[in-house]
């Protein structure tokens, strides 16, 4: 397996130091960040929510994959510093996403796919059985899953309702209504202040529009065939996801040929693999080195 070609030397140890690369595919820059270990090995390759970029990963999930695996975070085409126009469905997300990876010259890889990232992950583990090992799957759902063709409404009206009471809506959308939910998202949003140089570019409107489109067209699609998905795929979620919800999880694991489930985090919602960050890590990086 190549290495990629613009990997600086010696690795960050942390994400909020990873420094922001760039590689061209099809004339087109997109902007990634990668660390963890150089040696050869099978890359971990992150797939981001709705309207993220670099920055909204939660280093703690990043930092703690990083300790034992490569990891490689990226905007993909007009999300965030990327080049290009953001496609509106997830099967265009997919094939721009295939084609990142092999411009930075990886063989083989293992995705984790994070709410619509994991649904763009579902698309390359059937189309691109060589290319993908293993996958992860978190707070996200099959193709024509309940309520999924709802998250458009939910995300703006939450959005709304994060204008009207001062509160980033990632509370609202991600975490529980609890104390305890409401201490974690608190934790969380400090957590993502703690990078403060070379910060990557906020979505933009049009590119956010492009998404809840793609991310609608997929909840109104027929059931999925989860049959044509042969790898090993971890499946994970919050016992309260508001956004996918988590019958999407337990159907995932109970349908994929290979799946295998987490137990859903109890009062935890859509952002549970980053509310319960120390637990997700360990069953992720033992899950990827089985």
């Amino acid at each position: 397996m190549n290495a990629p070609r613009s990997f600086p030397t010696p690795a960050p140890s942390s994400y909020k130091k990873a420094p922001t690369r760039s590689v061209s595919v099809r004339g087109v820059d997109f902007v990634y960040r990668q660390l963890g270990p150089e040696a050869d090995g099978v890359p971990l390759i992150l797939l981001h929510h709705l309207a993220a970029v670099l920055d909204n990963w939660d280093p703690r999930v990043i930092d703690g994959l990083a300790a034992r695996r490569r990891v490689v975070t990226f905007d993909n085409r007009g999300v965030g510093a990327s080049g290009g126009s953001t496609p509106d469905t997830i099967e265009a997300m997919a094939r721009d996403a295939v084609l990142f990876i092999r411009a930075l010259g990886f063989e083989q890889v293992d995705l984790l796919g994070l709410s619509m990232g994991g649904f763009i992950a579902q698309v390359m583990a059937a189309q691109e059985p060589q290319l993908v090992r293993k996958v992860i799957l978190a707070g996200t759902g099959p193709a024509g899953g309940p309520g999924i063709d709802k998250v458009t409404a939910l995300t703006l009206q939450d959005i709304l309702k994060g204008f009207l009471t001062r509160k980033d809506p990632k509370q609202l959308l991600f975490f529980t209504d609890t104390e305890h939910g409401r201490r974690e998202a608190r934790a969380f949003l400090e957590r993502l202040k703690e990078r403060t140089e070379d910060r990557d570019k906020a979505i933009s409107p049009r590119s956010l529009r492009a998404q809840l489109k793609a991310i609608r067209r997929w909840g109104l699609q027929s059931p999925a065939d989860l049959t044509r998905i042969g790898q090993p795929v971890l499946v994970a979620n919050g016992e309260s996801d508001r956004m996918v919800p988590s019958e999407n999880t337990l159907d995932l694991a109970a349908r994929l040929p290979r799946g295998e489930l987490i137990p859903l985090y109890p009062d935890a919602g859509h952002g549970g693999i980053f509310q319960y960050h120390d637990e997700f890590v360990a069953r992720a990086l033992g899950f990827l080195e089985s």
